[in-house]
């Protein structure tokens, strides 16, 4: 598909979705006439958006870009090659990836989330090939596409730390990691500000003509606004940075009002938790006093509005040495309010009512119902006359995206900061408005962003197509996506379409926040919605992509039942999970910062869309023991075969017996099949069927390649694990005993450090209990484990010698716990699981005859009990005893969910 470059003459004819046009203008109002007639049948689609047809044709640049649903995207897809049914030997990228925020488009708006596009790009070389089509259905402000685009810019590839050979992309050591060049790309979202904003950074510029034109409405609203930021000292005039407004309280003892700042500030100007009433002296803190309201006229909604009260503090200004001086604002900085404040607003000015939410009833509580009354008078003014002029501009599109770039910030949501010499410090995710107000000048807070759009914008092709919808249903054809990268919303985190609420109302098209994938009180949507609309978007995208490809997943919350929702969601709709990784974005937002259980990398999870003939044999096999080891067979394939760097090996922790069993488990119990084989069986079996290195399976033709490469590496080295239930604690001594053979003694002490945190419902084994039923202990004058023998005669000297070795060997090995070989393995899965299910028929027992909520139990015994009654079909006591613990173990568990979910399915059948 032929695409508009960079520097094409206006007059240039153009190709698009086949048709020739003669100039890109012509292009645009073809495709603008054709969305308006179908603009009636669009607007069933679930997600259109809520505005006027007209508002949503003039946002638009079709057939590239829609503020609604876009009806060419089966179009842009239709010259995709034939699915390749060729079994691949691609693997889930499996390293930690690393990328700050200071690439310049990425700073380009402050919309709420984003992924560094230097991150995507290293998924995208790895899935990806030149030409290949990529999908992203939670798309934000599109760094999907920017990222797909960047691969074809050299210079973006080499600030990877990687090299070129002609087109082929390597790293240091020489390996080739994939292929430059541009990937199309599909990027879909709920938010008609997000898409505007994709359809802004993906596509090229004429930089020179919009900053011209930029810098003359900036001068022209400057000279007519000059006196609105001006101070005055000492009989001259000084230019205005900032203005400070301070909240006004009313004393809990005395009952006058007090100004905030004066009460609360030292001489620093830095707020103290605690501080006296000017007026009686009293002690107070600011969570106990009441605000101080003002009713008045606001003639741009016209009516009377009772407003939280604030008053005007302290003026930030330039001297005549062009020093910043922050001093306490005059009488006639307020008389100059005053003046302004009478002033008529000629100009357009949203005024929508601002609705209820979780986030915006912060500053509903404060007096602000309708959206103008977020921004100061002077604020108002400006904002009204520079948005009337963008819609006369030769560059309407990224001047609309300049002006949006900074509502946030020229808002009274930004706060002051004493000490801080950044400007603009809104609180990030949240409409909150602080006691302190910092009132930015607009003119000059315009100016530092134009800055930033100087570097940004690279980006010489078109080589996306962007929609606003929901992705619960998606406009495109079956197995036509070859690979998928998506930043699903993270539960409660962000209430997206309120943050956005600020934005859309500029633009006159907003959210439709029916199909909105949150959790919110507001909405009526819990974890339950929450995960229904996940799954029915992943359904979407498991229909679209081809057999054989990969979905990348990136997420980050805090809480277990939002991360369980997220894999329900995938495996539901029939992905595989190969493998989870960290994508640190080197910069947390106010939430992830200062909460303590905040998830400080996002996690991203790798899954494949099994093949259609693989599936069908497992079908075929109708939940026999051949089922499990087809499932095994395919999932091997697709698992990474070694994972380590510098000289250090790590378990691929997908290769263990216990994960794959849990895979396994999952993706029969997903597809309604019955579970094949008990964990003991299947404990016994994997070692008799593939290859065992160090505790994990591989097939035939893999384990060349791991021993090849684990011969180079010295250790394993030490996974990071949270222990906070039964299965982490095994993993954990699992980790230590492959480390280093150990005795009861050795392990003990860190083994209670890290039991401190178990959740309060869960009842851990002893140490002992959990020693015995999983690991052995070499106690007999028996020949050495081969484990421990090694272990022994790398760390001791006096084993070196062949003198009296066996004694000596006997001597220091007895008492040690170690990791038992398979068959040794499988005979403690047996003893283990008959444990845990006579533990799970006590829970049994016991609901039924006190009928009352379990506090106190082991987890692993509800799994057990939960695996075995789904195997002999009895999905009624699935449910009883679901009822019997607390619902939120439930939502936080990923095995005691599947089961669950999946039982009240088959009994509603």
């Amino acid at each position: 598909m032929d695409q508009d470059s960079l520097f094409e003459e206006e007059n240039r004819p153009v190709e698009c979705l086949g048709m020739t046009f003669e100039s890109d203008n012509e292009r645009r109002e073809y495709f603008r006439n054709e969305l308006r007639k179908k603009l009636p049948d669009l607007r069933s689609i679930e997600g259109f958006p809520i505005g006027e047809d007209e508002d949503i044709i003039e946002l638009s640049d079709p057939p590239y870009y829609t503020a609604c649903p876009n009806p060419w995207m089966n179009e842009f897809v239709s010259n995709n090659k034939q699915i390749d049914e060729a079994y691949t030997e691609l693997k889930p990228y499996t390293a930690d990836v690393s990328e700050g925020k200071n690439e310049p488009i990425y700073n380009v708006h402050t919309y709420h989330t984003k992924v560094p596009p230097k991150a995507i790009m290293r998924y995208l070389l790895h899935y990806t090939m030149p030409g290949d089509f990529i999908f992203d259905g939670f798309s934000g402000t599109g760094m999907t596409g920017v990222a797909s685009s960047y691969l074809n810019i050299e210079s973006k590839v080499r600030e990877l730390g990687y090299d070129l050979k002609d087109k082929r992309v390597v790293d240091s050591s020489g390996v080739v990691v994939g292929n430059m060049g541009e990937r199309n790309v599909l990027l879909q979202d709920l938010s008609p500000q997000a898409t505007f904003i994709s359809s802004c950074l993906n596509k090229p510029i004429d930089i020179e003509s919009f900053l011209k034109e930029a810098n003359t409405i900036l001068n022209n609203l400057e000279e007519k606004y000059k006196n609105f930021f001006i101070t005055h000292r000492e009989e001259r005039e000084f230019k205005v940075n900032y203005w400070v407004w301070s909240d006004v309280f009313v004393c809990s003892s005395c009952s006058e009002e007090i100004v905030f700042f004066d009460a609360a500030s030292d001489d620093d100007g830095k707020v103290q938790k605690e501080f006296a009433c000017p007026n009686c002296k009293a002690r107070l803190t600011k969570n106990k006093l009441n605000r101080a309201f003002e009713k008045k006229h606001d003639p741009t909604i016209d009516k009377i509005v009772n407003e939280a009260k604030r008053v005007i503090v302290l003026v930030n200004y330039t001297n005549y040495n062009g020093k910043k001086i922050l001093e306490r604002a005059t009488k006639k900085d307020i008389e100059l309010f005053k003046k302004i404040d009478s002033e008529e607003i000629t100009n357009w000015l949203p005024t929508n009512e601002i609705p209820n939410g979780d986030e915006i009833p912060r500053v509903r509580r404060l007096g602000i119902t309708n959206v103008n009354q977020l921004y100061f008078k002077k604020s108002q003014i400006i904002l009204s006359d520079f948005r009337e002029k963008i819609n006369n501009s030769n560059n309407k599109d990224f001047l609309l995206l300049l002006f949006t770039s900074q509502l946030i910030n020229i808002s009274k949501l930004n706060r002051f900061r004493p000490g801080v010499s950044f400007p603009y410090n809104p609180m990030s995710g949240t409409m909150y408005i602080g006691s302190l107000v910092s009132e930015s000048n607009v003119i000059d807070a315009y100016r530092n962003k134009l800055k930033k759009f100087e570097k940004a914008f690279i980006i010489k092709n078109r080589n996306t197509m962007i929609s606003t919808q929901s992705s619960t249903k998606i406009n495109l054809n079956d197995n036509s996506i070859d690979y998928i990268f998506t930043d699903p919303p993270f539960g409660a985190n962000l209430m997206y379409s309120e943050l956005s609420f600020m934005w859309e109302t500029w633009l006159k098209i907003q959210t439709n926040t029916d199909k909105e994938t949150i959790i919110s009180k507001k909405q009526n949507k819990a974890v339950d919605e929450y995960l229904r609309l996940l799954t029915a978007t992943f359904s979407e995208y498991y229909r679209i992509l081809k057999p054989n490809k990969w979905i990348t997943v990136e997420f980050s919350n805090s809480k277990a039942s939002v991360w369980n929702a997220i894999q329900d969601a995938m495996q539901k709709s029939g992905f595989i999970i190969a493998n989870v990784s960290a994508l640190d974005k080197q910069q947390g937002s106010f939430k992830a910062v200062t909460t303590t259980t905040a998830v400080k990398q996002d996690l991203v999870i790798s899954a494949y869309k099994p093949l259609e003939s693989n599936i069908s044999k497992i079908k075929e096999a109708n939940g026999s023991e051949t089922s499990a080891w087809l499932f095994i067979d395919q999932h091997l394939l697709k698992l990474p075969v070694f994972d380590g760097e510098r000289g250090e090996a790590t378990i691929v922790t997908e290769r263990t017996p216990r994960i794959l069993f849990d895979r396994m488990i999952a993706y029969h119990v997903q597809s309604g099949m019955a579970v094949p084989i008990s964990s003991a069986e299947f404990q016994e079996k994997v070692a008799q069927k593939y290859v065992m290195r160090d505790g994990m399976v591989f097939l035939e033709s893999q384990v060349a390649e791991y021993d090849k490469k684990r011969i180079l590496a010295k250790e394993f080295s030490q996974q990071s694990l949270f222990v906070s239930d039964e299965g982490s604690a095994i993993e954990w001594l699992r980790q230590q005993l492959m480390k280093k053979p150990q005795s009861r003694q050795d392990i003990h002490p860190q083994f209670m450090k890290e039991i401190q945190y178990i959740a309060k419902h869960e009842e851990l084994p002893e140490l002992d209990n959990l020693l015995a039923e999983n690991f052995l202990l070499y106690d007999s004058e028996d020949v050495v484990p081969d484990q421990i023998a090694a272990y022994l005669r790398k760390n001791y000297h006096d084993m070196r010698g062949l003198e009296n070795q066996d004694d000596k060997m006997k001597s220091k090995a007895k008492n040690r716990w170690y990791v038992p070989d398979p068959n040794k393995q499988a005979d403690l899965e047996k003893l283990r699981e008959k444990s845990l299910l006579r533990e799970f028929n006590h829970y049994v027992e016991e609901v039924s005859g006190t009928k009352k909520k379990l506090k106190l139990f082991r987890s692993e015994a509800i799994r057990a009990g939960f695996k075995k009654a789904w195997s002999e079909k009895d999905y009624q006591k699935i449910v009883d005893v679901a009822e019997y613990l607390p619902e939120k173990i439930i939502q936080e568990d990923d095995k005691l969910l599947m089961f669950h979910t999946h039982a009240l399915m088959r009994l509603d059948i």
